[in-house]
């Protein structure tokens, strides 16, 4: 565990290193969903209506932009010659990059959403439940973005067969994450939605590594 927790604990100095790149999602997160609002114009009860679906979708594209890097800069210095050899499983050692991944972007990207969504305005109930589906839904997505980054390895224009492979798996998530802010506004219960988001946030902690750990082994042969 000890190499997990440096592993980890590397790659978030690294990120934090280039903060730029962790200022660029989140702007890009902030910017695509102030223009929507230009779009569809200042009435309110259309705002709120659109908030979750807008947020969520937002999130997901902001959380793809740094994840075609996750690897390929291993790659490139050798380290991922070197995660390979040093004794750590390479499915820990994927866990911990996704995991460093989804602390520095899907946490603040959830962090800022009861802001934005306090703009589109949501009531503080529905902005508490849209931050608990991305708190609970983005670390899937950066499952999946590493499943996509571990795949594209090496490709030509491989950031954008990442978005191609990896937005369609997350769909599942999209729906469930702005269903629950939906429901709520209904009055139909959130539990289902969040017990499904943590199903697939299960179901991707205890397979995707292993997915991610043999595109690994492939790309580096």
């Amino acid at each position: 565990m000890s190499r997990f927790t440096t592993l980890l604990a590397r790659d978030i100095r690294l990120i934090w290193r280039r903060p730029g790149d962790v200022a660029v999602v989140l702007a890009f997160f902030v910017l695509a969903a102030a223009l929507f609002p230009l779009g569809v114009g200042p009435e309110p009860n259309a705002l709120r209506r659109i908030a979750p679906g807008v947020l969520w979708v937002s999130a997901l594209f902001a959380a793809m932009l740094s994840l075609d890097r996750l690897f390929a800069d291993d790659q490139a210095d050798g380290t991922l010659d070197h995660l390979i050899l040093c004794g750590l499983p390479l499915e820990l050692a994927a866990l911990a990059k996704c995991l460093a991944h989804w602390l520095t972007s899907g946490l603040p990207l959830a962090i800022l959403s009861p802001a934005l969504g306090l703009l589109f305005g949501l009531d503080h109930q529905a902005v508490a439940v849209l931050a608990g589906t991305l708190l609970l839904g983005t670390p899937s997505l950066s499952l999946l973005g590493g499943l996509g980054a571990a795949l594209t390895l090496g490709a030509r224009r491989g950031g954008a067969l990442l978005a191609l492979l990896v937005l369609p798996l997350a769909v599942p998530i999209l729906i469930f994450g702005v269903g629950a802010v939906e429901s709520l506004v209904t009055g139909d219960g959130i539990v289902t939605h969040f017990a499904l988001l943590g199903a697939f946030l299960a179901g991707g902690v205890a397979t995707l590594p292993w997915a991610m750990a043999a595109a690994l082994r492939q790309a580096a042969e």
